[in-house]
């Protein structure tokens, strides 16, 4: 209850009731399960724990691509200088 309150905040009027607003359809009916299934599907979203993420590190291959890619736009860079001319 207390992770339904603290992430669905936007959900929850200042009385402290979660309002769902469901327009989809033309009847009342349908409208009702919809929210239903809509306020079903956010508790099973937070019921469930969410796996910590393991840091992982750059491949060599992607290192190697990054400075490639470095070196491509710093002589791209390089070559947006002024010519000079060899009779000086």
């Amino acid at each position: 209850k207390e992770r339904l309150l603290a992430a669905s905040h936007h959900l929850i009027s200042s009385d402290g009731v979660i309002v769902i607003k469901a327009q989809e359809y033309r009847s009342q009916e349908l409208n009702r399960e919809a929210a239903l299934a809509r306020l079903v599907a956010v508790i099973k979203d937070l019921t469930t724990e969410q796996k910590a993420r393991r840091p992982t590190r750059p491949t060599r291959a992607s290192k190697e691509r990054r400075l490639a890619s470095k070196a491509q736009k710093s002589s791209v860079k390089a070559m947006r200088g002024k010519v000079r001319s060899g009779r000086e």
